[in-house]
């Protein structure tokens, strides 16, 4: 493999992954980047350095800074995103490719369709769990959290595309080993809160 080849799957393969995590705080973080031509994305990556996109972006993001916040809403707000974020991590899989055969590119968007789903289902299982709780201190700090890590790694992915497309093999190795055990714990997290809305209170 050729060195731009490498830099740009791990751009395509990063910017996919990031954004079944955070979608828009990706968008934003490559497109001011590109738009002070502090890095030169690959392919047609480079509209997202228009201002109306980061704009956009951003607008999106300060909604879902909010939203993330509110338990209730977190959890409606990341199933309807399911058919947001892994699209849009495919299509930027796909445009970061947009230089190479249309074969290619197609495989990029399959694959990195793939890779949104897998960080995007990550993240709304374990927003999920964590909206059970009663106290609201650990879902914002969650949700800060994940906000530093994809303005950090969007940054990261930028200069060190290779970096993050190791790290993406990492996540998915550790997806396939520790999401079955995940699922069973879901499923039992599941099934104590329906038996708690469910169960008759006592007779007096």
């Amino acid at each position: 493999m050729t060195a731009d080849w490498l830099t740009t799957l791990g751009t395509a393969m990063g910017s996919a992954w990031l954004s079944g995590i955070n979608l828009y705080a990706t968008v934003v973080t490559l497109g001011v980047l590109q738009r002070f031509e502090l890095v030169k994305l690959p392919g047609g990556l480079h509209v997202l350095g228009e201002w109306w996109v980061i704009g956009l972006a951003g607008g999106f993001y300060l909604i879902e800074f909010v939203a993330d916040k509110i338990p209730a809403v977190d959890s409606i707000w990341d199933a309807v995103h399911t058919f947001i974020r892994v699209p849009a991590g495919a299509i930027l899989a796909a445009t970061a490719f947009a230089e190479f055969d249309p074969a290619v590119k197609a495989v990029a968007m399959i694959v990195g369709g793939g890779v949104a789903l897998s960080s995007h289902g990550t993240k709304a299982a374990t927003r999920l769990a964590t909206n059970t709780s009663p106290e609201p201190v650990s879902n914002a700090a969650l949700s800060i959290g994940e906000d530093i890590f994809t303005f950090g790694s969007t940054i990261l992915m930028a200069f060190f595309p290779v970096l993050i497309l190791v790290v993406v093999g990492i996540f998915l190795i550790l997806l396939i080993w520790l999401g079955p055990k995940a699922y069973r714990a879901l499923k039992r997290l599941m099934a104590r809160l329906r038996g708690l809305t469910t169960e008759s209170p006592p007779a007096s």
